[in-house]
């Protein structure tokens, strides 16, 4: 588990690249590696971590050594960094050579330069784990990367608590470190047994790092890992990691393997409900019963680039449900119906006045999320006793009134909500440039309706139904 205390004795800033890695080959799973300095009659071996031998196992040449990590090694290549004596900083770097005359070819070019390379097994970075880095119990991760990916946009970031707990969530395993200020540890997380130690967890490099200013997370999406799991199983688990009740969920993805989360609602019935990459408001199938999900996903994303899971939620016994939204104006807008809400979110059914208590119940729960996360609107159910989190979004609102998306327009089109939230897609898609939407009927500010007009952008305003 990611947790407080003293880290292992780092390795002196003047350590060689290939001493430090062997310094946390002491006690961290690493990649498999061979290292080589240069000498007069061409590499020598100085370093060694390969599954199954003696740690720093001498070899009888550069080509045994060679030999024996392309034989462990998973994917079939290996890499070369090389780097000098005076600075860690990498100079040449190969990706996946696939044979030991190539490695043998520029293991020998590297020494006549007087370069130290390492040797060390490919790794998968897209095996359906994710890589980063935890730094003074922040933790940043993104999959498809090596830990250096975090150096770009789309990385998530998360409290080391709510990141050991959603690791084991939804891979079973994580980073076992102790992590103390000022160090910075770089990881990976792979599906199938990987390094020196045959586990599930890599560990890159390890090193002193001034501590960050403050200790408040930004945690925001989509980013790369919500869109590997699907943007609704991702906010269902943020608002889980942050101890709110959400229904307990099984979630089956394209490319993880099926994992749990949640609370039990003590109902014995199934929701079926589609993940895609990002939010699409009212777009996939949300249904009452269990839904063949094969079946489900063949007629809704048959090229398998929308929807990246499905989930298996427990029913809540709902009293009332709706969603919460916070307009532009700071007003909390806590709006909903009787039973499942199912035809208020799809703006087939006008908001119902809710009971006092039932809004302060809302109204208490957001004012907890917006502690937790930040600005947020989310979609909720209340059983009669307590209000649970069905969905939950980053971000406060641009609407306030009957304005759901403020500006103006030099023309106005008029859309009746009673067409259906497909027919919105279709006419906001088709909108020209500096054209409006007034919105005929009565929808909520937290609907489905409402979500589609402010992802279209276009200027977007309520009217009555009896308005022309």
């Amino acid at each position: 588990m990611i947790h407080s205390g003293t880290l292992p004795q780092l390795a002196p800033p003047d350590f060689r690249k290939d001493a430090t890695l062997d310094r946390l080959a002491e006690r961290f799973n690493v990649a498999q590696f061979v290292s080589f300095s240069p000498s007069a009659s061409g590499p020598r071996q100085e370093y060694c971590r390969l599954a199954g031998l003696p740690a720093n196992h001498r070899f009888a040449s550069p080509s045994q050594a060679v030999q024996a990590l392309f034989e462990r090694s998973a994917e079939g290549t290996v890499n070369i960094r090389t780097f000098s004596e005076a600075s860690s900083q990498s100079r040449e770097f190969l990706y996946a050579l696939k044979d030991s005359q190539t490695v043998l070819m520029a293991l020998a070019r590297f020494a006549s330069e007087g370069s130290f390379a390492i040797v060390n097994e490919t790794i998968d970075v897209s095996d359906g784990g994710v890589s980063g880095v935890i730094l003074d119990g922040v933790v940043e991760f993104r999959p498809d990367a090596t830990p250096r990916g975090v150096e770009r946009e789309g990385f998530a970031s998360l409290p080391a608590a709510w990141a050991d707990a959603a690791f084991h969530a939804v891979f079973g395993f994580g980073p076992e470190v102790v992590h103390g200020e000022a160090a910075r540890l770089e990881f990976s997380l792979h599906p199938a047994p990987r390094g020196y130690r045959q586990s599930h967890v890599l560990y890159w490099e390890l090193g002193a790092h001034e501590t960050l200013p403050g200790n408040r997370v930004d945690i925001r999406w989509p980013n790369d890992f919500s869109r590997m799991m699907g943007d609704k199983a991702f906010g269902l688990l943020i608002a889980h990691l942050a101890g709110f009740r959400v229904p307990r969920s099984t979630v089956i993805g394209r490319r993880l393997a099926p994992f749990v989360f949640g609370t039990p609602t003590g109902s014995k019935e199934i929701w079926t409900r589609t993940c895609p990459v990002e939010q699409v408001p009212g777009k996939f199938t949300t249904a009452r019963g269990w839904l063949d999900p094969f079946s489900l996903l063949s007629r809704e994303d048959p090229e398998g680039s929308t929807i990246v899971s499905v989930l298996a939620q427990e029913a809540v016994p709902a009293v009332w449900s709706g969603a919460a939204v916070q307009g532009a104006d700071g007003m909390l807008y806590v709006e909903g119906t009787s039973g499942t809400g199912v035809d208020f979110m799809q703006g087939a059914t006008p908001p119902m006045a809710l009971p006092d208590a039932v809004v302060a119940t809302v109204r208490a729960t957001h004012a907890r999320l917006v502690a937790a996360v930040g600005d947020v609107r989310f979609e909720w159910a209340f059983d009669g006793h307590q209000v649970w989190v069905m969905q939950l979004h980053r971000g406060a609102s641009r609407s306030v009134g009957s304005i759901i998306v403020p500006g103006e327009a030099s023309e106005w089109a008029v859309f009746d909500v009673s067409e259906g939230l497909e027919a919105l897609r279709l006419r906001v898609q088709s909108l020209p440039t500096g054209h409006g939407l007034l919105l005929r009927g009565e929808v909520g500010l937290t609907s489905h309706v409402a979500d589609v007009a402010r992802k279209a952008g276009a200027p977007t305003r309520m009217i009555r139904a009896d308005k022309a």
